[in-house]
């Protein structure tokens, strides 16, 4: 597999430094210990909201700092969590005295580095949400528990909308709590993701079958099938999100269809599509869309399907303006 690399152990160090040059008019980058900062940090008065985790999913997280979403983001080694000293730094430098809010995927690396990094910065108020949104297993490699995957990133739009109007450090968190109690993801493989350090897919599909229920990293999933239609496999991803979330009719929601790395949008859309009328079929309104690549695992071929529930507060700060990288609006 050929790919574009100098030396595979300063890999996310080039990618970084050369994010923070393309997007100067929005963010920085410290490179040591390193991390992603918008250019304004701190905001006076405001709460800051940080996330991070292993690189290998961009944009995310470094491509949602900035208005209205994460005022840092903590890039890591591929696939492997940050070390605590950067997640502190970056808690300091966007810490105005209102409080620092962290957003941890469920992943067992970043939620022990987070919490370290937390009790590190003792002089600053920290309050932590996780994101659990993958209903697809419990305790798979990374993880005990639930893992996190695309629905973090409607998670960092709520709060970020949350600390951009001015509400204190245990508002912007019970909110981002309530996003996350109210989003599920799952995904599928058609293809593995291939690792810039070892060149090696991370498991083996052959080309008949798909990977249902896999996570960020390219863990396997929850069972492997035939590959068949795009409509037979999006309601494979939709209709478990449905169920555990409860869906009966009535409910308003936002549909988050993600990309994995390799697949084309005009896929992406047709597993929107089909998202969207088994969603119409329960009597679930989509009032909001996104499609693309937004929570990606390197190359991977495949896609996920992320419902949020909303209410009104939960949509109105869903529609407030953000300008980051990889998200803009209003």
């Amino acid at each position: 597999m050929k790919k574009f690399l100098n030396d595979p152990a300063r890999f996310v160090d080039e990618s970084v430094r050369a994010f923070g040059l393309a997007h100067s008019d929005i963010l920085g980058v410290n490179a040591d210990p390193l991390y992603v900062v918008r250019n304004d940090a701190p905001v006076a008065g405001r709460v800051g909201v940080i996330s991070g985790g292993g690189s290998g999913h961009e944009p995310m997280h470094a491509g949602f700092v900035g208005e209205g979403m994460l005022d840092a983001a903590v890039p890591g080694p591929v696939f492997t969590s940050p070390s605590p000293d950067p997640i502190e730094a970056a808690s300091r430098a966007v810490d105005s005295g209102a409080g620092v809010l962290h957003i941890v995927k469920n992943y067992t690396g970043d939620v022990l580095n987070f919490e370290t990094a937390a009790e590190l910065a003792d002089d600053v108020e920290i309050t932590t949400v996780l994101v659990n949104d993958d209903v697809a297993v419990e305790d798979s490699l990374y993880t005990a528990g639930r893992r996190g995957v695309a629905g973090t990133i409607l998670v960092e739009k709520i709060a970020g909308a949350a600390a951009a109007r001015g509400d204190d450090l245990a508002g912007v968190t019970a909110l981002a709590q309530r996003a996350a109690d109210n989003v599920r993801s799952m995904g599928l493989a058609l293809d593995s993701p291939v690792s810039p350090s070892t060149g090696e897919h991370s498991f083996d599909l052959g080309d008949d079958e798909v990977e249902i229920g896999i996570g960020i990293h390219g863990e396997p999933g929850r069972r492997r099938i035939p590959m068949t239609t795009s409509d037979e496999l999006t309601d494979q991803l939709t209709d478990p999100v449905v169920e555990d979330l409860g869906l009966t009719g009535g409910e308003k929601v936002v549909l988050l269809v993600n990309g994995m790395g390799a697949t084309p949008d005009s896929e992406l859309y047709l597993i929107y599509g089909r998202a969207r009328a088994r969603l119409e079929e329960k009597g679930v309104e989509v009032v909001r869309s996104k499609v693309g690549s937004y929570v990606t695992s390197l190359d991977m071929a495949g896609a996920s399907v992320t419902v949020l529930k909303v209410d009104d507060e939960l949509l109105a700060l869903y529609d407030a303006p953000a300008r980051t990288v990889a998200w803009t609006q209003g």
